[in-house]
């Protein structure tokens, strides 16, 4: 059996290296997806529902409210729209955001 001493050094170097990178290039996807929040007319925080559906029209979905068991976990609910996810705690915005594949931070409407 062949002993390699230095083979669990540079094992740590590599793997922190690679995990750098892949950190990075994460954090560079949500900084693009950030952009491109910032630069659309989504839904923001506060509004109600109503005015939500008022100015963005009925969602295409509308899914099951989920939490509200305990007094510190809020009702939360999620509705669907082509390009954008919608999430309130009990009837008010809290945040929204772009409605795109896992991995894709292209506009829904360029990606093919």
């Amino acid at each position: 059996m062949i002993k390699h001493r230095c083979s669990l050094p540079l094992m740590a170097v590599i793997a922190f290296g690679f995990g750098w990178t892949t950190s990075a290039s994460a954090d560079n996807l949500l900084m693009n997806r950030v952009q491109q929040e910032n630069g659309m007319d989504l839904p923001t925080r506060g509004m109600s529902m109503a005015q939500v559906e008022r100015k963005y029209g009925t969602p295409s979905q509308k899914l099951s409210p989920r939490g509200g068991g305990q007094p510190h976990q809020p009702v939360i609910n999620r509705w669907e729209y082509a390009n954008f996810i919608v999430y309130f705690e009990h009837d008010h915005v809290i945040h929204a955001v772009l409605n795109t594949p896992a991995g894709n931070n292209l506009h829904p409407a360029t990606t093919q």
